[in-house]
């Protein structure tokens, strides 16, 4: 699968699922959830990946720092 067709496939399933959401309200057309949606699904392609990296970076610098804190004790 090409990135641009991931890129489609999930700012299509956001558009659905929000669109689905607001309709449900029956307070207005679903178009407005369905933007919503398609926003979402990649304001999250964007932010989950930075998320990911970042707590992956901080429990390798928890590990150093209780390895260090090891190495020191027994030094």
């Amino acid at each position: 699968m090409r990135q641009e067709d991931h890129f489609m496939g999930a700012t299509t399933i956001g558009a659905l699922i929000g669109g689905a959401i607001d309709g449900m309200s029956g307070d207005d057309s679903a178009a407005d959830g369905a933007l919503i949606g398609a926003v979402a699904a990649n304001v999250l392609k964007v932010v989950l990946p930075i998320a990911v990296t970042y707590a992956i970076g901080w429990g390798v610098l928890k590990g150093v720092a209780v390895l260090s804190d090891r190495i020191k004790e027994a030094v």
